[in-house]
């Protein structure tokens, strides 16, 4: 998700309307099996939220500790930071850092903070627009620039979450406009493997996943999982639910036929009214909805937890840091202090699928 509104992509939600892992493994041929490792649920499911940055000391704050506190609070045992760089314009074909691009050393210490707060680390390096618009739109005139370029981007974080213990790492997000080269990816992944040894994926956007070719060079499969639910607003989490149904049944022959298990690397709603609707907007509403937010966490939750194919969720987002967030707290996607938070309590402080819930 970037910062700012996101365009509504309309073609894709009015498709899905009427239509509708691996984790282990150093070169992406096997999916990981059932057993659980530190910072998974006991049933070997990632239970994460994302804390994002938006300014180069975000992961500074004095603030940090409360929020990776809290979040393991809530039963996560994973947390994803989101160092970010920009360029100005989809055409451009090359990513620089800006003074919204979270420090090296603040990424450093947040992540040594999150390890002694008993998470593992998730790190999501990002590629925005300096005008906050989609990042799917990025469609480079010179593709093999930018990919060039790309590369010694993405390879900085792999070294530097090789450097950290970092325990997963994500090779891209939602770059739809570029992410059907198949070529320059295998060479970018290689590129990651060889300095970075643990798992790999891809966060795909929903409308995205199924037409990136690389999959077989990762680790998991991951989607950004942003499906409206519905066309009217609702906090009927049973009803949400049914219209997750087919959108499941697709993904559990995505993972057989991709033999891998599907990460929900994003998921999240805001808590205003219309969210399930359009679950990718930052503005659907100005009108407080907390009852829709849960219920879209509870339907996820409830329709996800147990299939054999997924390897768990990434919710998005934890708290504004102080001063930063654009959208009022009580509106925003955050599940802090709202009832959304006592869905994830409810649902991960519990052991869950026979296991007894120790490991991390």
């Amino acid at each position: 998700m970037t910062k700012k509104a996101v365009a509504a992509l309309a073609a894709a939600a009015a498709l899905v309307l009427t239509g509708c892992s691996g984790e282990e493994g150093g070169g992406g041929a096997q999916p990981s099996g059932s057993g659980s490792r530190p910072g998974s649920a006991g049933d070997g499911r990632v239970r994460g939220m994302t804390l994002p940055s938006w300014s180069a000391d975000d992961y500074d704050s004095p603030r940090a500790e409360a929020y990776l506190r809290d979040i393991a609070h809530t039963g996560a045992r994973w947390v994803v930071f989101t160092p970010t760089w920009y360029q100005r314009t989809t055409r451009d074909s090359e990513q620089h850092p800006t003074e919204e691009t979270a420090s090296d050393a603040s990424l450093r210490r947040i992540t040594a903070l999150a390890h002694r707060a008993g998470l593992q680390v998730m790190l999501k390096p990002h590629v925005d627009l300096v005008d906050g618009g989609d990042r799917a739109g990025i469609r480079p005139a010179d593709r093999a620039a930018w990919f060039t370029a790309y590369e010694k981007f993405i390879t900085h974080y792999a070294a530097l979450a090789h450097e950290t213990g970092t325990e997963r790492f994500v090779v891209g997000t939602e770059l739809a406009g570029v992410s059907a080269d198949a070529a320059p990816w295998r060479r970018v992944i290689a590129a990651v493997r060889a300095r970075y040894r643990q798992p790999l994926t891809y966060a795909a956007n929903y409308d995205e996943y199924a037409r990136v070719p690389f999959w077989p060079e990762l680790d998991v499969i991951g989607i950004d999982a942003y499906w409206p639910l519905g066309e009217a607003p609702t906090a009927d989490a049973a009803r949400l639910g049914r219209a997750w149904q087919p959108v499941a049944e697709e993904l559990a022959a995505f993972s057989g036929r991709q033999h891998r298990k599907i990460l929900f690397t994003e998921a999240g709603y805001t808590s205003q009214r219309g969210s399930t609707t359009a679950p990718y907007s930052w503005t659907v509403s100005r009108r407080a909805a907390p009852d829709e937010q849960a219920a879209g966490y509870r339907a996820l939750l409830d329709t996800f937890t147990g299939r054999d194919w997924w390897a768990g969720v990434c919710w998005w987002m934890w708290d504004d840091w102080p001063d930063s967030g654009e959208t009022p707290a009580r509106l925003a996607y955050t599940p802090h202090g709202k009832p959304a938070e006592e869905v994830l309590r409810a649902h991960w402080a519990a052991p869950q699928d026979g296991s007894d819930g120790s490991s991390g």
